[in-house]
This record gives structure tokens, sequence and C-alpha cells, in this order.
């Protein structure tokens, strides 16, 4: 399927159109308790827009990511209370962006330039591996802020929250730029999230318990391709 620009056009216009709903929940007030959540959200959103648009190489692999933190968002809200109309125009929509930026044809315009591959010394096997890296962070991301700043009854939850955002989203800045502890970054803060999803279903036992565990353990799956090459870089560093 052709059509490159056209396709690049429509999935930015999804996550414009995201970006800018939960900006105005947000600045309404609806849920206060979730404001901070929300531009936070508007902001997981607005990247993969402004990305897309402005060409970064690793644009299309992380819009692809939140493109499918829609759909697992709408599939569990669906398996929950049935399948509303909001929850299909959520997932279909979502699921329609991150269609419309895959394949090979898609890729050339992103991660399929080589000037980038040259300059940190990629082969084809490091960029796959980077890229189903991307996607996985960028799937973990939101749920990850969407922990991190909801309102929490202690003080201890709210701090290692905060922690795994900071070490999720640093992470994964520095992962796309090949930087080492980038990879540790990231595996910590899955580790976090999934120590903090085990034992809130030891005290409460919800679906909502699941979400921090699924972003976990999609972190821990991110970095766990980088660990043994970053340790021998570590090693002939020293």
């Amino acid at each position: 399927m052709k059509l490159v620009g056209e396709r690049r056009a429509l999935a930015a216009v999804v996550f414009a159109f995201y970006a800018l709903i939960y900006s105005m929940i947000a600045f309404s007030g609806m849920v206060p308790d979730f404001n901070k959540a929300f531009f936070a959200l508007a902001a997981v959103y607005g990247l993969a827009m402004f990305s897309l648009v402005a060409g970064y190489f690793w644009a299309r692999w992380y819009a692809v990511g939140v493109g499918l933190y829609g759909v697992i968002t709408a599939a569990v809200g669906m398996w929950q209370i049935g399948a509303e109309p909001i929850l299909l125009f959520v997932g279909g929509t979502h699921l329609a962006a991150a269609l419309m930026l895959w394949g090979e044809t898609m890729s050339e315009s992103y991660d399929g330039q080589t000037a980038w591959r040259e300059k940190l010394h990629m082969d084809e096997g490091a960029v796959q591996r980077l890229g189903r890296s991307v996607i996985r962070a960028g799937v973990s991301l939101p749920f990850v802020l969407l922990y991190a700043l909801a309102p929490k009854p202690g003080g201890a939850e709210l701090v290692v929250g905060i922690g795994a955002l900071l070490l999720a989203g640093l992470g994964l800045r520095a992962l796309v730029r090949l930087r080492t502890w980038g990879v540790f970054a990231i595996g910590g803060a899955g580790a976090l999230m999934v120590a903090m999803s085990v034992g809130e279903m030891a005290t409460h036992a919800d679906a909502f318990a699941l979400r921090p565990a699924l972003a976990g353990a999609l972190l821990i799956s991110a970095s766990t391709p980088w660990i043994a090459p970053a340790l021998r870089f570590l090693r002939l560093a020293r």
C-alpha cells in the first residue's frame, strides 16, 4: 500500500485529535484529580503527532506504540463493560493509525533513512531490535504516567510511581540515542511497575492492577535485548 504522505497525515490527525481531547478534558476540570494525568496523556499524543510531522527516525515506532496502547485500552474496556460505541471508536481510530504507519514503504521516511544508521553505527539487526524496544516503550509510557499521576492513598506509592515515570521517560530518550544507561533505566522502570502491581493485587485484586503489570512487562522486554550488548560495552570501556 502506497500513499505514504496521505497515511502519515491521517495518522498525525488521529494523534492530534486525542492530544486535543485530553487537553480539553484537563482544562475543563471534569475529573480534577486526574488533571495532571490528562495533561501528560495530551503530551504523549502531541509528541507522537509532532515527531511524525518532523520526520524523526524513531517517530514511526513511537507512534505505533501509542496507537497500540489505545487498542489495548479499548480492548480492556470492552472486556470489562462491553462493546460500547465510544470504546469501538477509540480502538478503531488507534488501530487505524497504527496500521497506516506500518510497512516497509512507510519506514523509508523514518527508520529506513541511512543517515542516522551511519551516525549510530547500526546494522539491520540492531535497527530491528531498537524498533521493537521503542514500540514496547511507546505502549508502556501512557500506562506508566497514568499510574504515576493518578491519586494515591499513600506517599510511598506516589514516590515509586513518579520514579518509574522518570526512569521510563528519560530511559526512552536515552535508548533512541543508544546510551547504555537508558537500557537499565527502562528495565528499572519496568521492575518498579511490576513490583507495585504485585503489591496492589495482593491487597485489592482488580483489573486495574493488571495495567501496571502489563506496562512493566513491556518495559522489561524492551530493555532485555540490549542488556548483553550493554554489559559487553561496559566491560570493554573499563
